[in-house]
């Protein structure tokens, strides 16, 4: 499934449902359209050399025991016969040279063209894995809060490399053996006998009725350890991720169990899979070496019968050897081919999510910047949230340009989801979000996000250095602007104690960096965006008094030119604000200057009096 085959405003379901039926057809569907769009250089030339030495090497591999069995059936007149020694040798190595040239063409082939088509190969997995990484990224909010990374990272690389092994493994391999009985099946009838070609056609028959009805049988199986395998992965990375968490509640010896648990589940369906395989791989054996010994015999007694030579004999069963030995090869690769398709199914599942937030199609960009901030306004928003009582009811509000807005209120009032649906990670279930007069649905996300910068209260940073980190609001800035955001977080003087300086790594989310560490850096990303509408979420909460002080310094400086929406729980931070809202329970229970709201005795005047007297 394409991205632009996909239904906007879809939810966000399940990657991988376990009792799935899953569609062979369907799939080799889709790689191939892959193979289309995998963007490798000369694909049509490729494609078309490609097929054609499947095609030149599986008629090769026929016609060589064709071309050795008439070599043989000319030595028997040698045998019997005196005199005729020069002329039947000479036709001999003549059969037996254009024997080993078509062996050569027949052996050669393959190699040529995996050597022509592995850049299609390499560029359709990298097109796969490209295509899902950026669908994981475009999903909703919800989907991402209740995925495990792990997991989702294992079901991209799987997929991504189950295209490669199923165009070797299937496209090149059992497509041509298709192509390489029929014409062995035609060269039999032709010249042999029809018989010959209805035994292997039955063998084949009956092979192929085995290998279906294990196969079902095994799928189960294969399923099963696929999941204990991506259960096992999920783990250890979340462990991996929150190893303070871990550490800090002694909690190795219990992560530890598990991991050894999950892992346990993986050997026992490891090994019902690996047992399941064998006896596949055995009851094909039996299948594939009986109908051999068939034909032999068959064979053997033509020639008693004087029906048959003895050069035919050798051309049924090498016939019949070149059909065997990609199929064993098939049945002993099996548990990697069937693997291959399960992966592949997850990829096409997890490309079949549907994001929540699209953009619409007629959605335009926000019109050029004034210079003055954005028009933030909630026109009578409700939002739900599914796991939770309530969520907002009936807010309205408005952020005129230039001015701040607080929210504050106690937890769960609100107050992130106000933010999410400002940034439009999710959207109204009732009422509309406008900025610059625009509902936010109606606006191109790439031109919204591009308006607006966060600065959350658990600032998450890339596992690179404190540049990078900086830049990745705006990688076009010049260093001099890096250093220049750097300096109005308050982080001049942290930066320029480390040895490396702005190239110093932050490690996995950042965590060689203190939390307030981590918070200026999120302020100095948000200030190289250069926003029109900034929003605060807590994010001072880690800074120590003087650096707070400093840093509210800096943002009330910053707001000047745009409009910020600024969530806080220190009310000390937010008494010069032009507007505070009140929030308890989804609703606006009280809104004004901070003046008027202590003027008026209510539920922020209670909150400042408690929080002064801490203070």
């Amino acid at each position: 499934m394409t991205f632009a085959n996909m239904r906007a405003g879809g939810r966000a379901g399940p990657v991988a449902p376990a009792g799935a039926k899953f569609d062979g057809w369907a799939s080799m569907a889709e790689l191939w359209r892959l193979v289309l769009r995998s963007g490798a250089p000369n694909l049509r030339y490729r494609l078309a050399a490609a097929l054609a030495l499947v095609v030149v090497g599986k008629a090769a591999g026929v016609a060589a025991p064709v071309a050795i069995g008439a070599a043989i059936n000319r030595l028997a007149p040698a045998a019997t016969a005196a005199g005729v020694a020069t002329g039947v040798g000479a036709s001999f190595v003549a059969l037996a040279v254009v024997f080993a040239l078509l062996r050569l063409v027949s052996a050669s082939s393959p190699y040529a063209r995996d050597a022509i088509f592995t850049p299609v190969a390499q560029s359709t997995m990298a097109k796969a894995a490209t295509e899902t990484f950026a669908h994981s990224l475009v999903l909703s909010l919800d989907f991402h809060q209740t995925k495990q990374t792990g997991t989702l990272s294992r079901i991209i690389d799987r997929g991504a490399r189950s295209t490669e092994f199923l165009i070797r493994s299937v496209v090149f391999n059992l497509g041509p053996t298709g192509l390489e009985l029929i014409m062995a099946m035609v060269v039999m009838t032709v010249r042999l006998d029809w018989r010959f070609a209805v035994a292997t056609a039955a063998t084949i028959l009956i092979y192929g009725a085995v290998t279906f009805r294990i196969t079902n049988w095994r799928i189960a199986h294969r399923r099963e350890l696929n999941e204990a395998d991506s259960r096992a992965a999920g783990l250890s990375v979340d462990a991996l991720i929150n190893y303070e968490t871990v550490k800090t509640f002694g909690s190795e010896v219990r992560t530890v169990s598990g991991y050894e648990g999950a892992m346990h589940d993986y050997v026992q369906a490891a090994v019902r899979s690996n047992v399941s395989l064998q006896l596949l791989n055995g009851v094909q054996a039996v299948v594939l070496n009986g109908g051999l010994a068939l034909l032999a015999v068959m064979a053997g007694m033509e020639v008693l019968a004087g029906r048959m030579s003895v050069g035919d004999v050798t051309t049924a069963v090498l016939l019949l050897i070149g059909v065997y030995t990609p199929l064993n090869t098939l049945g002993s690769n099996y548990r990697e081919i069937r693997q291959a398709f399960i992966d592949m199914e997850q990829m096409a599942a997890l490309t079949g999510v549907q994001p929540d937030i699209t953009d619409a199609p007629a959605a335009a960009d926000l019109p050029p910047a004034t210079g003055r901030g954005a028009a933030l306004a909630f026109e009578h928003v409700d939002f739900r949230h599914d796991a939770r009582a309530s969520g907002l009811l009936d807010v309205s509000f408005v952020s005129a340009p230039g001015t701040t807005t607080a929210l504050v209120g106690p937890s769960g009032a609100g107050k992130t989801t106000v933010v999410r649906l400002a940034l439009r990670l999710i959207d109204p279930q009732g009422g509309a979000v406008t900025l610059e007069g625009l509902d936010l649905r109606d606006v191109r996300q790439t031109s919204l996000r591009g308006a607006i910068a966060l600065v959350p209260q658990d600032v998450a940073l890339f596992n690179d250095t404190l540049y990078a980190n900086i830049a990745f609001a705006r990688p076009a800035a010049g260093p001099e602007e890096v250093r220049a955001a750097a300096d109005s977080a308050e982080l001049g003087a942290f930066v320029d104690g480390l040895p490396e300086g702005m190239a110093t790594r932050v490690g996995e989310r950042g965590l060689k960096l203190s939390g307030g560490e981590r918070q200026r850096v999120g302020i100095a990303r948000a200030l190289l965006a250069n926003p029109r509408l900034l929003i605060l979420d807590e994010a001072t909460s880690a800074l120590d008094g003087p650096t707070e002080a400093a840093i509210q310094d800096t943002l009330r400086r910053v707001r000047a030119g745009r409009t910020t929406l600024v969530v806080a729980h220190r009310l000390s931070t937010i008494v010069d604000t032009d507007q505070i809202l009140v929030l308890r329970r989804g609703r606006i229970v009280e809104r004004g200057t901070h003046a008027e709201l202590l003027e008026n005795a209510g539920e922020y005047a209670a909150l400042w009096r408690r929080q002064t007297r801490e203070a």
